[in-house]
């Protein structure tokens, strides 16, 4: 993992044993995936019935909010990362690896 991604890793373990979260049970790997998922269908739906056309003006419109709901999902993923015992950083690379094998360069 790289040290940016442990130094995240490390401030929201910090943050999650802080507010006593994992005590209870809201940091188990259920309730971190289910999370993840509904952090993604908020961020999806800051886009519902944003025509093709109109995507970048929402994004520059609703900067912040795009960008809280992409956190989310994030901070959620590296939590879920560290409590699964996955090197994510090590396992982008190795999809990425695997994807460059299925869908080669022509």
């Amino acid at each position: 993992m790289t040290d940016s991604m442990k130094e995240l890793t490390s401030e929201i373990r910090s943050f999650v044993d802080m507010r006593g979260w994992l005590s209870r049970g809201r940091a188990d790997l259920k309730g971190i995936a289910i999370s993840i998922s509904l952090e993604a269908a908020e961020l999806l739906e800051l886009f519902q019935w944003v025509k093709d056309d109109e995507v970048e003006a929402r994004v520059e419109k609703q900067r912040e909010d795009i960008a809280d709901e992409l956190a989310d999902v994030a901070i959620y993923t590296l939590q879920f990362a560290d409590r699964a015992g996955i090197d994510l950083a090590a396992a982008i690379r190795q999809k990425m690896k695997k994807n460059g094998e299925k869908y080669p360069v022509e």
